[in-house]
């Protein structure tokens, strides 16, 4: 009877062993394995290969799109014409659906669609844009307003207004302040409970929505004096939302190498990308310390019909051109936008599926299929 006791009591303690250990290992369980899948998406307005490429030829370290190893090209045909715009080239993005050129959210017959950062907002995502243009310009605007057409800014203004979008930045005071209809557009940001700032990119207030509305229009260019505003904006937008412990989409935008290709300027083009491939090594870091993140970076289209050939000295005398096989030369083929199809990169869980070639209304379903995924 003694014995059986003993055995008892031995028992006992073994359960209650195992069932500590069981707590113990519940309660180390990396959280990050609990919450959703969070998403950046980071868009080179006008970066095709060709500007990528100027980052490995210009600069005196390697890039960070050498980091990519999950590389992908999608087409940016627009259902009205071959040569897309940003317009509908981020809308493709944002509603998974190709349409015409100038639609911001709006499938092909006008009728406005759901964005993909309208559906993770219902899903409790917290929610960020960062533009280096006016945020009502054409590809931060595609993924929170639905107009006929880009120009409509004081209409894609209002409708940000009420969007609920977490963390904004960039350009686009006039919008919002200045407009036709007399209305002040930041006293309703305010009462949507916003932490606004005009004037710098100041402290983002954890319990509240931040808006850095700092420009008239856009931001200068690099080559007017721009600083890492980009970075550190979206640094910013990381640290807000890990404040908040919240999964998040957020869009950043590179918004200027496009405007280097249109002025055929390659100092331009070649700034903004140096400043894009720093702001996407920032964020790469962010993205290795933090497993359950999926960062796709690309562009809406290619601008310039850019392409890096050989470098040529004249002589002064003969007249002669002569070749500097250590260098190399940047060459525009239009001042418009070209129909070349455009690097996909992507790092995290669920890169894999980036792979291939496919339309650009893909990076859409790719992003929901990797969410899945992550569940």
């Amino acid at each position: 009877m003694k014995n059986n006791s003993i055995l008892i009591i031995i028992a006992i303690a073994l359960f209650q062993m195992s069932c500590s250990s069981d707590a113990k290992k519940e309660a180390t369980k990396p959280t990050d394995e609990q919450e959703p899948l969070s998403v950046i998406l980071m868009i080179g307005d006008g970066m095709g290969i060709a500007q990528v490429s100027t980052a490995f030829y210009f600069g005196d370290k390697a890039p960070n799109f050498k980091r990519f190893e999950v590389i992908g090209l999608h087409n940016s045909t627009s259902t009205s014409h071959k040569i897309t715009d940003s317009a509908s080239g981020a809308t493709a993005f944002s509603i998974g659906e190709k349409t015409y050129k100038r639609a911001i959210g709006v499938a092909q017959d006008t009728v406005a669609k759901g964005t993909i950062l309208e559906r993770l907002q219902k899903q409790g995502y917290q929610t960020g844009l960062i533009s280096l243009t006016t945020i009502t310009h054409a590809t931060p605007a595609s993924f929170y307003a639905h107009v006929k057409d880009r120009d409509m800014h004081e209409q894609i203004a209002e409708q940000l207004s009420s969007a609920n979008i977490d963390f904004l930045a960039g350009g686009g005071k006039k919008y919002f302040n200045q407009r036709t209809d007399g209305n002040n557009l930041f006293d309703e940001l305010i009462r949507n409970n916003y932490n606004l700032d005009t004037l710098a990119l100041s402290t983002a207030i954890g319990d509240k929505r931040n808006a850095f509305i700092i420009a008239e229009e856009g931001l200068p260019s690099k080559i007017e004096g721009r600083d890492d505003f980009l970075k550190k904006a979206s640094l910013k937008a990381l640290d807000y939302f890990d404040e908040n412990k919240k999964p998040f989409f957020l869009m950043i935008e590179g918004s200027y190498i496009d405007w280097g290709g249109h002025a055929e300027d390659a100092d331009m083009v070649i700034e903004e990308v140096r400043d894009f491939d720093e702001t996407i090594g920032a964020v790469m870091d962010y993205v290795e310390t933090h497993p359950n993140t999926l960062l796709i970076v690309t562009a809406d289209h290619e601008t310039g019909g850019m392409s890096v050939g050989k470098f040529y000295e004249e002589d002064s005398i003969t007249g002669k051109k002569k070749e500097i096989p250590e260098k190399v030369a940047l060459y525009f083929n239009t001042d418009q936008h070209s129909g070349e199809l455009i690097p996909v990169m992507a790092k995290g869980k669920g890169a894999q599926n980036f792979q291939g070639i496919y339309e650009n209304n893909e990076i859409y379903h790719k992003i929901l299929k990797a969410l899945e995924e992550a569940k």
